[in-house]
């Protein structure tokens, strides 16, 4: 793992939490993007090497809609970016890590992506990525 990619916070609303993550962060949403596979709709931001992704539920049967519901608002999950995420995801699951994916699959901001079932890390749920090339 290269290095923390973004970290992905789950909000009700990005209309709302966009204009507070501006006054938090002192720095504009540099790009929203809708990932229909997913449900969610996201806003990012930058902070030096790492990223902030809000992620609004899109329709009532996504995982952050479900989130939301058990645990509202808050920190989603943890991304750290790869080199190569399918020797990543190999080396993990070779590990005893439960894959959440068996392929990588399109996420947003132009990356591959991969999750890890948070049970077997200690309830926090990871993401890894890689630039699609």
């Amino acid at each position: 793992m290269l290095k923390v990619e973004h970290i992905g916070i789950a909000v009700k609303s990005l209309s709302a939490s966009v204009p507070l993550f501006e006054k938090l962060l002192n720095t504009p949403c540099y790009k929203t993007e809708e990932i229909a596979s997913e449900g969610v709709s996201t806003a990012f931001f930058r902070q030096g090497d790492t990223k902030i992704e809000l992620l609004e539920a899109a329709v009532e049967t996504s995982p952050i809609a479900k989130f939301l519901e058990k645990r509202g608002e808050g920190v989603h999950h943890i991304a750290f970016e790869v080199a190569d995420i399918k020797a990543e995801m190999e080396r993990l699951k070779g590990e005893g890590f439960e894959l959440l994916n068996a392929e990588p699959k399109p996420g947003a901001d132009n990356k591959l992506v991969c999750f890890l079932h948070p049970k077997g890390t200690n309830g926090i749920l990871v993401e890894l990525t890689q630039e699609k090339l």
